[in-house]
C-alpha cells in the first residue's frame, strides 16, 4: 500500500506541469477607480450676521438720488428640502447716517427735509443651492425709521400729510456662499418701497406736493451658522 501511495504521488507531481500547461491563461480585471463620496452642504439651521453697503433713493424722493453708507445686522433660519431647495425667514436692520441730504426747496422758500435713520425688514426667502452656493429671492414687510420736517427761511412750520412713509414692502435677491463649516458670505440687492407722501396741510407752496419714498440697497454680509450648518459627507 505504501508503494502504491508513493507511486500515485510521484505521478501527480510529474503530471502537474503538463496539466497546468493546458489551462487557459489567467485574466486580470483592473480595480475600479476610487470615487470620493459626494459632499452635501446643509443649509438647515439658524444664523446671525452683519452687513455693510449703500442705499440709493429712487426718483422723486425728497433727498434726491445721493447714495448713503449703511451697516447693520441680520438673523434668520433656513430649512433645506428636496435636496437643493432652501426656504427661510430673516429679520434685518440697517443703520443710515443721520442726514437730510439738502431737502426739497419750493418757490415760496419752504424747505422739506427728511432724516432717514434706518431700514428694517422681515422677509421670507426661497433659494436653490448647488454645492456651497445658494441663489435666493426674498420679500416681505419693510420699516423705515425716518422723520419729515418743513421750514421756511429757517423756521419750522406745522404741516400734515397723507400716506404712510414708515411702513411698506421689500423685495430682493442675492447670492450666498458657504466657505467654511459654520460661515457663509453673501451679496444681495434689496428694494424698499414705502409708497407716496402727499402734503395736504402747511405753507401754500407745498400743498398738493407728492414725493416718493423708496430705497435701492446693495449689501455685502457675513453670517455665522449654528447647529446643522456646514458640509456633511454623504453616506453610501
Amino acid at each position: 500500500m505504501r508503494k502504491l501511495l508513493l507511486g500515485t504521488a510521484a505521478m501527480m507531481v510529474f503530471a502537474a506541469p503538463a496539466f497546468a500547461a493546458d489551462l487557459p491563461a489567467r485574466t486580470y480585471t483592473k480595480a475600479p477607480a476610487y470615487t470620493a463620496p459626494e459632499v452635501v452642504y446643509n443649509w438647515t439651521g439658524f444664523y446671525i450676521g452683519g452687513h455693510v453697503g449703500g442705499a440709493f433713493a429712487g426718483d422723486n424722493n425728497i433727498g434726491g438720488r445721493d447714495g448713503q453708507f449703511l451697516g447693520g445686522v441680520q438673523a434668520g433660519a433656513d430649512y433645506q428640502f428636496a435636496r437643493n431647495w432652501v426656504v427661510g425667514v430673516e429679520a434685518q436692520y440697517s443703520w443710515l447716517p443721520s442726514n437730510d441730504n439738502g431737502g426739497l426747496l419750493f418757490p415760496g422758500n419752504s424747505l422739506i427735509t427728511q432724516d432717514n435713520r434706518g431700514l428694517g425688514s422681515v422677509t421670507g426667502r426661497l433659494g436653490y443651492s448647488w454645492g456651497p452656493t445658494l441663489l435666493y429671492a426674498k420679500g416681505g414687510y419693510a420699516y423705515r425709521d425716518s422723520s419729515l420736517n418743513v421750514s421756511n427761511t429757517g423756521v419750522g412750520v406745522p404741516f400734515t400729510t397723507s400716506g404712510n412713509h414708515r411702513d411698506g414692502y421689500t423685495v430682493g435677491a442675492g447670492l450666498e456662499y458657504m466657505f467654511a463649516p459654520n460661515w457663509s458670505a453673501k451679496l444681495e440687492y434689496q428694494y424698499y418701497d414705502f409708497g407716496n407722501t402727499t402734503f395736504n396741510g402747511g405753507p401754500p407752496d407745498i400743498l398738493g406736493a407728492t414725493v416718493r419714498n423708496d430705497e435701492h440697497t446693495v449689501k455685502a454680509g457675513l453670517n455665522y451658522r449654528f447647529g446643522w450648518g456646514g458640509p456633511v459627507v454623504a453616506k453610501y
